[in-house]
């Protein structure tokens, strides 16, 4: 990470207006110590389905000085590291393996833990997370369907109406944490329940509630349901995980998605992230981030600033 000051680099770019100096807090990244500990989905033959493709090209260790070096010339000032789907059996120990990497790389401002909210263990962990100043909020990827299975009165077990689900999601609030929504855009109304009945809860939604198909239908069903949960004020969204598998990051086709998430959701409550290394499967980083730069350079100062840098340190709580 950059060794000047976020604050100082954001005086920087607010004086110049030049991309290069402008800072971002990439709110969306994981680190892996695959030799070291066990992650089920790249540790384990074979390899499971996934949006991008064959993933086996980051079944590899991941750490700080990878990402310094992939980031180049792009002022990254700091990061929040996100689970990465460690071993469900002890998921705390991947608190202490974050915080063991921030001891030595200060730009490691944030996490996200992993929690299983209708596990019997759920309480317990959500109070230890909360004696861990590292730790923002927690993300349980919740039971979902195909969109062609969903149906308006989805409620399977593990899902976001499971009561089961719902009652381990009733502890966050108290224990200072927020959730983290990794889930089909088919889904946000139960998202939008879950925002209207917890409204102590803020909800940051993962990879832009997951625009993959790109066809008039399904990004105007996107867009519709994004729309519905964006109306509740404790909700925010973390522009990310838009690569496109077999193309190199495409400014064009995601430049409608990116101002048309902004537009829906406004500008104070999205953030872009890199989700790296995980759409390195795709894309290099500097690929994402030269994205981003690309489809807002014509935006005010106040807005790059907003997006890259700011509202990711208001919704993390960073200093």
């Amino acid at each position: 990470m950059d060794e000047v000051s976020s604050i100082d680099w954001r005086e920087r770019f607010l004086a110049s207006g030049d991309d290069a100096d402008l800072p971002i807090v990439d709110a969306h990244q994981h680190y892996f110590d695959i030799e070291a500990h066990y992650y089920p989905w790249l540790n384990d033959r074979p390899l499971r389905p996934f949006r991008y493709g064959d993933y086996s090209s980051i079944c590899r260790n991941f750490l700080p000085a990878d990402y310094r070096r992939l980031a180049g010339k792009h002022r990254v000032v700091q990061t929040v590291v996100i689970e990465g789907e460690w071993d469900p059996a002890t998921p705390a120990d991947e608190v202490m393996f974050v915080e063991s990497l921030a001891q030595s790389e200060p730009g490691v401002a944030a996490m996200v833990a992993q929690a299983w909210l209708d596990r019997e263990d759920a309480f317990d962990l959500l109070r230890l997370y909360a004696n861990h100043p590292l730790v923002r909020g927690i993300r349980h990827k919740p039971t979902v369907t195909s969109r062609e299975a969903w149906r308006v009165d989805f409620a399977e077990s593990g899902s976001m109406r499971d009561p089961r689900w719902r009652e381990g999601y009733a502890h966050l609030a108290k224990n200072g944490l927020h959730f983290e929504l990794q889930a089909p855009w088919w889904h946000l109304p139960e998202a939008a329940e879950l925002a209207r009945d917890f409204p102590d809860v803020t909800i940051v939604v993962n990879h832009t509630a997951l625009p993959a198909d790109r066809s008039e239908a399904g990004l105007a069903g996107w867009r519709t349901n994004l729309a519905l949960l964006a109306r509740e004020p404790n909700v925010a969204l973390k522009i990310s995980g838009i690569c496109i598998p077999g193309k190199a990051w495409p400014v064009e086709a995601n430049r409608m998605v990116v101002n048309d998430a902004i537009s829906i959701v406004d500008v104070s409550r999205c953030a872009f992230a890199s989700n790296y290394p995980v759409d390195g499967v795709v894309n290099s980083l500097s690929e994402v981030l030269d994205g981003f730069k690309a489809i807002v350079r014509d935006r005010p100062l106040a807005e790059r600033l907003a997006l890259f840098h700011d509202n990711a340190r208001r919704i993390y709580r960073l200093t």
